[in-house]
């Protein structure tokens, strides 16, 4: 063979190669500016181990929470002796004067998170093949450009949402027209039957057509059944701590999981893994596991095969159902 030829061969397959070999990459963010969730560091690191376990499938990077968090004071409540008394007006006099300390420290922070969470810039999202947003929060999660982001989804990427992933940019229609719903309450977390609207999907095949969990189970608005991929729901749902005491149910529509188009890009979100028990089969509390290890390690499939799915790498339809469940 003449070398020219040799060299030819040797650089096709040079760059044809890693084109099949190389992970889809995955930018995690875990970045709240509302609730944070004690449960993300379980999170995180059952990411990186699904990603690990993955055979080469997909690698994850992290974008997390910078240190040094100002923790909000909490404005004391009247006592007994009423609003007037001396002790509560000093309690207030000190809220006061923590408050502006926290003002003064969040302004210090504030920028970090901006640094962060310059990674989700349109520019720097060429280098990604997917987002997931693990728990994040808040409506004021500074994204350099958030419109820049969904049509970055749109255009034939990937998004995950898990969890408070719909506790986030609920004011910001582009999102939650992306995501499929926002957050808007939530009850005491409780155990559900799950129904299972797609086995043949990689999300939901490795559960059962009926599949019992305990977690904080989230009531959505702007959600439209017609508009996404079924995959989890609830056909009744205790809604308070009095409808638990007195084990009652209300009856209705609550998604739990689904998935949908957006543009040419690919969306999965699942609203479980409130909890680390959820999430890991490891995991250890002084009070016990409310869900047993066989949950976690249903949940860790039912999440990795809706980020297969989302990356194109897993079967499963996207198709909206029409009003079906």
């Amino acid at each position: 063979m003449k070398l020219p030829l040799l060299k030819t061969i040797l650089l096709t397959v040079a760059l044809v190669l890693p084109a099949f070999a190389a992970p889809k990459k995955i930018l995690v963010v875990t970045v709240t500016t509302g609730f944070r969730h004690s449960s993300i560091p379980t999170a995180e690191k059952i990411l990186a181990q699904l990603a690990a376990e993955s055979g080469g499938k997909f690698s994850v990077e992290f974008v997390r929470q910078p240190a040094g968090e100002p923790k909000k004071p909490a404005q004391p409540r009247p006592g007994k002796d009423g609003d007037k008394a001396a002790a509560h007006l000093l309690a207030l006099e000190k809220f006061k004067e923590e408050t502006k300390t926290y003002e003064a420290a969040l302004a210090q922070w504030w920028p970090k998170v901006a640094e962060a969470l310059r990674s989700l810039s349109p520019a720097n999202l060429r280098n990604y093949d997917a987002v997931l947003f693990a728990n994040t929060t808040g409506d004021e999660l500074p994204l350099p450009d958030r419109q820049g982001f969904v049509d970055w989804v749109a255009s034939g990427k990937a998004f995950i949402g898990v969890h408070a992933a719909t506790d986030t940019f609920k004011t910001f229609p582009g999102y939650v027209g992306m995501i499929g719903a926002a957050f808007k309450t939530h009850g005491p977390q409780v155990t559900v039957e799950c129904v299972n609207h797609d086995q043949a999907h990689a999300a939901g095949a490795p559960l059962a057509k009926s599949w019992k969990v305990f977690d904080e189970i989230y009531q959505m608005k702007n959600f439209e059944r017609a508009k996404v991929h079924g995959l989890l729901s609830l056909e009744s749902l205790m809604l308070s701590a009095d409808d638990v005491k007195n084990r009652r149910t209300t009856a209705g529509d609550y998604p739990v999981a689904w998935c949908k188009a957006h543009g040419q890009g690919r969306v999965f979100y699942t609203s479980l893994g409130h909890r680390d028990d959820m999430w890991d089969p490891t995991y250890t509390e002084k009070d016990g596991r409310k869900n047993p290890p066989e949950v976690a390690r249903q949940f860790q499939q039912h999440l990795i095969g809706g980020i297969l799915w989302a990356l194109d790498l897993a079967p499963g339809s996207g198709t909206p159902q029409g009003g079906a469940k």
